[in-house]
């Protein structure tokens, strides 16, 4: 049948109404389907020349707690270009492996890659690229840190370490270490229970917000077998230059000095908690003179 101009118009635009809304709303479905994630990546060490993994864990967000998000692409980004790219597996890791080539500490990033089921998301760490020739101190977190002193291991918990300052000339004086001469490996504690992408992520954040020399963060239980075993792997891997523990408890202390390598508690401890053997500093601004 015949239908007048403007009658057919009307149709028409209220047809292209129609359209345009079913396909806003398909577009806002697909957009709550979606997931929000996180991206936690932990440090990683290598030497130049030489591959690293950098190991990366993509979660989510649900109704009660943090679910692994696995079969989702990741990419390792580095001076903005990405140099590799995996799938995370059922429990939501990754691992990328990336050469370099100039020593020193640099950022990296790990992003998610084109995903249908998740929301662009990224996190980032340090990669340490030192010579294995070059000295390295492995630092105990919370010597660092102003706190009371322990009774036995400092329990530090990484959802409070934001509110934590640093002691008194601790960035000061591990800035002139670094300057010239030595690396740095800072170790924290890994309590029962936490997780060390997410402790590896805190404390970065915590030292960078501090103005703290770039490092490696390694998380490792406060255990001395734990730590003593760590020693063991990294000599036997090459690094023969970790042969100084500067630290606050006597568990991470102990560790170096079963090895019959040096160790510095700082701050002063009181008197039986100093293991034989053990160098003592009573502040950050003593500690140049016992290395």
């Amino acid at each position: 049948m015949w239908l007048p101009a403007r009658v057919l118009v009307i149709k028409i635009s209220f047809s292209l109404v129609g359209f345009i809304t079913l396909v806003l709303n398909g577009a806002v479905l697909a957009a709550a389907d979606r997931t929000v994630a996180t991206v936690l990546v932990k440090d990683a060490l290598t030497s130049p020349n030489q591959p690293a993994a950098i190991e990366a864990k993509l979660i989510g967000k649900g109704l009660v707690a943090s679910t692994a998000l696995g079969g989702e692409p990741v990419e390792l980004v580095v001076d903005g270009n990405v140099l590799a790219t995996a799938m995370t597996g059922g429990d939501g890791r990754a691992f990328l492996t990336y050469t370099p080539t100039a020593k020193g500490v640099r950022s990296v990033q790990v992003r998610v890659g084109k995903s249908s089921r998740v929301d662009p998301a990224e996190g980032q760490a340090h990669l340490a690229v030192w010579e294995k020739r070059q000295p390295i101190l492995m630092i105990e977190l919370s010597s660092l840190m102003d706190m009371p002193p322990p009774s036995r291991v400092p329990d530090v918990r990484l959802g409070s370490e934001s509110v934590r300052k640093p002691l008194p000339e601790a960035v000061d004086e591990l800035e002139k270490l670094t300057r010239f001469y030595y690396q740095i490996i800072y170790v924290a504690q890994l309590p029962p229970g936490r997780d060390g992408f997410r402790v590896s992520t805190e404390v970065g954040e915590w030292l960078k917000t501090h103005k703290f020399p770039a490092g490696y963060v390694l998380p490792l239980s406060a255990e001395t077998k734990v730590l003593g075993d760590k020693i063991d792997e990294l000599h036997e891997t090459g690094w023969k230059t970790v042969k100084i523990g500067i630290g606050r408890s006597k568990a991470f202390v102990e560790a170096f000095l079963q090895r019959r390598l040096a160790a510095i508690m700082v701050p002063e401890p009181t008197k039986g908690d100093v293991p034989r053997k053990a160098k003592v500093a009573k502040d950050w601004k003593e500690v140049r003179k016992k290395l």
